[in-house]
């Protein structure tokens, strides 16, 4: 299985120099992993070094279509810690 980069990205070059598969590419309109390329970095890291990187939470999916950089996993706080300090600053 393949990781995959969904619509979320935004082109900011993080992570095709650290693919070590050379499986990231550009392609209108944001990064996509060459499926046949990708190694999943087995072997070479102990995690993807694309979602490792990644500083879009959520725009790089595992083989199994999971998110490799869920929503929380770039700041540490819980999605609805996020959720409920967003709504208190939109309160004030």
């Amino acid at each position: 299985m393949a990781y995959s980069i969904i619509e979320t990205c935004v082109n900011c070059w993080a992570c095709e120099p650290l693919c070590p598969s050379k499986a990231i590419f550009e392609d209108r309109p944001h990064f996509r992993i060459d499926a046949k390329k990708c190694t999943e970095c087995e072997g070479e890291f102990a995690d993807p070094q694309c979602a490792s990187i990644c500083p879009i939470e959520g725009a790089i999916l595992n083989g199994l279509a999971e998110n490799a950089n869920p929503p929380g996993s770039l700041t540490g706080i819980p999605p609805e810690r996020m959720q409920a300090a967003m709504a208190e600053i939109q309160a004030r």
